[in-house]
């Protein structure tokens, strides 16, 4: 239920950096850029959390 949580709050920043994304390109605002760049960083940092989760629940598998 972990894992499935932080992927659901993947997709949620990924679709606000998309609302982002058009704002960048096709209107030409640079902050909405800025905001892009740093939804990609928090989606980089939730997906090396999830990494570990993942890693987490199989040793705890094999474990127990």
């Amino acid at each position: 239920m972990k894992v499935i949580k932080m992927l659901e709050e993947m997709v949620e920043i990924a679709r606000t950096a998309g609302v982002e994304a058009e704002k960048f390109e096709i209107h030409g605002n640079m902050s909405a850029g800025a905001r892009v760049r740093k939804a990609m960083q928090e989606l980089k940092k939730k997906a090396q959390e999830v990494r570990l989760a993942v890693n987490e629940i199989k040793k705890a598998k094999k474990e127990g």
